[in-house]
């Protein structure tokens, strides 16, 4: 992943995830849309997935994302957070951890969208 955000002048600045998602820290360069980069970054990872072994054919990423911004003062805290994915999710599921995160940041949401 982190080769394929430079291929799109953005740099990968941490990554850590568990069975059923991934974090990435990213500094996005500021000559792509996010959405362009994402649809980028999960449709060449799933290519090579797929390419290490018939075990990972049926391997796809779920349709949408999350994203949030943040600022450079709590870069330090969020390599740590994002390096700390599998002993992070001991406790909060996924699905509990995006709630909050919505939450916390006052943004609306509607559950029926979040999952496929």
């Amino acid at each position: 992943m982190g080769g394929i955000l430079k291929n799109h002048q953005s740099r990968l600045l941490d990554a850590g995830g568990t069975d059923d998602h991934v974090h990435l820290l990213v500094s996005q360069s500021k000559n792509i849309a996010l959405p362009s980069l994402l649809k980028e970054v999960k449709g060449d990872s799933s290519s090579w997935i797929k390419s290490q072994g018939r075990q990972f054919r049926n391997f796809h990423w779920q349709d949408g994302y999350g994203a949030f911004s943040f600022a450079y003062r709590d870069l330090s805290a969020l390599k740590q957070y994002v390096s700390s994915q599998k002993e992070h999710h001991r406790k909060w599921t996924f699905k509990n951890e995006l709630i909050f995160m919505l939450e916390e940041s006052g943004l609306e949401y509607d559950e029926r969208y979040l999952w496929d």
